[in-house]
């Protein structure tokens, strides 16, 4: 139950994480951040992401390079090992055949000369073999060098080199490492060996017979051989088994005596030569398996899983210090080139509102190409909004000046109608009643025109307009002007725009009777319906 809560806890947790970061997208926090901010932010993302695919590809490259090279190594040390071992055997396999051949065969076992030449080849070898011995096929020594006595309990017919030879007599045989005890040593010393047998055909006297020739390798050969390729080859270490198995060399072999370390030896007598993955000690390992000839033994080198991870600890404190001096170099080119796109944005940002205060008309162009496009515009922009503004400002004192002159025009009429006004009674008090009428007709027909100057009129207003001007007109030319109308009274309340009859009146006049000699007559016709008004003068 306390688990199911810790789970559901968790998840809660991530969801409400998750639930944060798409609130602060949403809400657009972000977009308070300055350019370079950004910049320094993407570029900084990106670096950490290329820093840390580097890194690890780098490792694991390394890693595998490591792997590789070990074992690379350790295969061309096993070749080396097995090109000199097998010499080392080489040459005690001549020094069996020149026994063999040039003195065994050669010479009778009881002459002289059989055993200097046989003392002269021991002492020529003494570098190469501990001991060379020969016996006949009952098992009695024939011939022995160095010269010492045979202990009493030899056996020599009884020990498996001696057995082998006799067997399987065209095969020269090697033994696995032992200590040599078939002779008496006044310094009781005791002597490691690996004994090559074979068996030969003796001439004694005029009775052919046969028996073993043995031939004692010094088993410090092999061993130095081993001792100094495992010296110079860290953790990864080499051994050398029989054919069947045996341990012939191993440098921990003390290790294996006491139970702490195994060699799966039944598996690795079953192997090609060649390089393996198995499992060394416990744990993942590569194994390398070379023969060497005449014996079959296998020289076997083992490269542990071990070996990599030492070297890989020292090279991940390498790959930490050169990750982090790259991070620190790429955030200095990061920072550099922020400023490098996000300075001159930033120019042209304080420009804009230097602009906008009024503190100056300058604004920066500058920095890379499109930055400067964008100051062109910006600039180009501002000047079309000055030439706009000048536009309006001129449009504005044209509009005032026209309202100040239509309020003149205004006040200036009704001065008129009122003094108009006031003559027509004041004729009217003077009994000038013609005069008073015709002050009347002409303040109508000014306060008319100053009225509907701007807005539509009915039609009858007008015919009253055009009544009021012929009625000047004849006051003015003493009634040469003939005046009639004939108009559908059904049509004295459409509305018309205003002042559109007199002009046409006034025309009439002036173009039509003014010059004229005999008597004008104007005839002004209106007919229609309430959608279409013919008009005749």
């Amino acid at each position: 139950m306390k688990s199911n809560n810790d789970t559901k806890r968790q998840e809660n947790y991530g969801y409400s994480i998750k639930m944060r970061i798409q609130r602060w997208f949403r809400r657009g926090q972000f977009i308070s951040w300055d350019i370079q901010s950004i910049i320094m932010v993407v570029l900084t993302v990106l670096t950490i992401v290329t820093t840390v695919l580097m890194g690890f590809l780098i490792y694991s490259r390394f890693k595998m390079a490591i792997r590789q090279t070990a074992v690379a190594n350790t295969e061309s040390v096993v070749e080396s090992a097995v090109d000199r071992l097998e010499a080392d055997l080489l040459n005690v396999r001549q020094i069996s055949n020149a026994v063999n051949y040039n003195i065994i065969q050669e010479y009778d076992i009881s002459s002289q000369e059989f055993e200097r030449q046989f003392s002269l080849l021991y002492e020529i070898n003494t570098d190469k073999i501990q001991s060379m011995a020969l016996y006949d096929n009952e098992g009695n020594l024939v011939a022995a060098e160095p010269l010492v006595n045979e202990k009493a309990d030899a056996g020599a017919a009884q020990q498996d080199w001696y057995r082998n030879a006799a067997d399987e007599i065209e095969n020269i045989h090697f033994s696995s490492p032992h200590i040599q005890n078939l002779f008496e040593d006044g310094t009781y010393r005791y002597y490691w060996v690996i004994s090559l047998s074979r068996s030969v055909d003796i001439n004694d006297g005029e009775k052919p017979g046969s028996g073993v020739l043995l031939v004692d390798m010094k088993y410090s050969m092999i061993r130095e051989i081993l001792e100094r390729i495992n010296q110079s080859s860290d953790e990864v270490y080499y051994y050398l088994c029989s054919r069947d198995g045996e341990m012939i060399y191993h440098p921990r072999q003390v290790e294996i005596d006491r139970g702490l370390l195994t060699e799966d030896r039944g598996q690795i007598k079953e192997y090609e030569d060649g390089t393996y993955e198995l499992p060394v000690n416990g744990q993942n390992g590569s194994v390398v398996v070379g023969s060497i000839s005449y014996t079959g033994w296998r020289l076997v080198g083992v490269v542990p899983d071990s070996v990599q991870t030492s070297k890989i600890q020292q090279f991940r404190y390498y790959i930490v210090v050169t990750t982090l001096i790259f991070f620190m170099m790429l955030l200095g080119v990061n920072r550099i080139v922020a400023r490098k796109i996000s300075n001159p944005i930033f120019k042209l940002n304080e420009s804009v509102k230097a602009y906008e205060t009024g503190k100056t008309k300058d604004i920066y162009i500058g920095g890379f190409s499109e930055i400067r496009h964008l100051g062109y515009s910006v600039k180009k922009s501002y000047e079309q909004i000055e030439v706009l503004m000048e536009e309006i400002i001129r449009q504005q004192n044209e509009k005032r000046k026209s309202e100040m002159d239509a309020l003149q025009s205004q006040i200036n009429p009704h001065f008129l109608f009122n003094s108009l006004n006031a003559g027509a009674q004041l004729a009217m008090m003077e009994d000038a009643e013609q005069t008073g009428i015709f002050v009347e007709k002409m303040a109508d027909f000014f306060r008319y025109n100053v009225k509907k100057g701007q807005e539509d009129a009915t039609l009858g207003e007008e015919l009253e307009a055009v009544d009021n001007y012929i009625y000047i007109l004849n006051v003015r030319f003493a009634g040469d002007i003939h005046f009639n109308k004939d108009v559908d009274e059904s049509l004295e309340n459409v509305r018309v725009p205003s002042m559109i009859l007199q002009p046409v009146v006034e025309n009439a006049v002036n173009h039509g009777i003014r010059d004229i000699e005999w008597e004008g007559k104007i005839h002004l016709t209106v007919t229609g319906d309430a959608d279409y008004i013919r008009i005749g003068v």
